[in-house]
């Protein structure tokens, strides 16, 4: 079999990088408090993700290969200013205030929009992974500010989604800018279509070659299942879940499959100019 490198926080790195530097990077990306977000409060008014949703109607375009594209540039020059203007909004919401579909949506969000704003803010650019030191990429930054906490991307996905959610279906919700990333939702996450979202994106990433292929008789999968296999237990888990999702064509490749040969994935920037 063959197993690609777990990620140093979510992503790989690309080449050796000394442990030193490694362990300050680490420490630099303490995991966020997660008893203080896990309240559910009983605020009966919405957050407005109304920007957001306009912003990724306008950029984001479904391409023919299935992978949705972002137009980078037209956003960087247009609409920086909104997208900023959108993350200021939600760095000012007392979060344990709202019940948890709500929570579980503006957290999604905050984490894509905040993705997308790291991109612009460095654009053009091959991939996400030439952002950081040493190519570790931007996820262990500080760059959010919620009820008072100095959060990372990694912060918001390690230390509050997957431990207070524990819901697989946060991989394909969350965007890492990359080819090889389930895509990037057209729509902003919603309490009221949360769950309609969560397993439309599962289905999506599943039944696409980047989530599994089979070519030479060995099976492919994404990296997304080596890095977070715990999270479904193990390969076999996985394998297991794939079939709940699976249309017929890729239920064919399953089915018989008892481990996964390899892993892969592609790092490119999800750019509408890429081909």
């Amino acid at each position: 079999m063959s197993v690609s490198k777990r990620p140093i926080g979510r992503r790989a790195v690309l080449g050796a990088i000394p442990a030193t530097l490694i362990a300050a990077s680490c420490s630099r990306s303490k995991a966020a408090d997660v008893q203080k977000f896990q309240t559910s409060g009983r605020a009966t008014a919405r957050i407005d993700h109304s920007l957001w949703d306009g912003l990724l109607a306008k950029y984001v375009t479904a391409a023919p290969d299935g992978i949705n594209r972002v137009d980078y540039a037209a956003l960087q020059s247009r609409d920086a200013a909104a997208l900023k203007s959108y993350l200021d909004s939600l760095q000012r919401i007392n979060i344990g205030n709202f019940p948890k579909n709500e929570q579980f949506a503006f957290w999604v969000n905050l984490y894509n929009a905040a993705t997308i704003d790291i991109i612009i803010e460095s654009y053009p650019l091959p991939s996400i992974r030439d952002l950081g030191l040493f190519g570790q990429g931007p996820w262990k930054e500080k760059i959010l500010k919620i009820s008072g906490d100095d959060l990372s991307l990694d912060d918001v996905e390690h230390g509050i989604l997957r431990p207070i959610w524990q819901d697989v279906r946060i991989h394909y919700a969350v965007n890492c800018a990359s080819i090889g990333c389930p895509n990037l939702a057209a729509r902003a996450y919603t309490a009221d279509r949360l769950e309609t979202m969560l397993e439309d994106a599962a289905r999506s990433y599943i039944n696409h070659p980047r989530g599994f292929a089979r070519s030479d008789g060995m099976l492919t999968a994404s990296s997304i299942f080596d890095w977070y296999v715990d999270d479904w237990g193990d390969a076999e888990a996985v394998l297991d879940h794939a079939r709940d999702y699976a249309a017929p064509a890729t239920l064919d490749i399953l089915s018989s499959a008892k481990e996964i040969d390899r892993y892969d994935y592609d790092w490119s920037l999800n750019d509408v100019t890429r081909p």
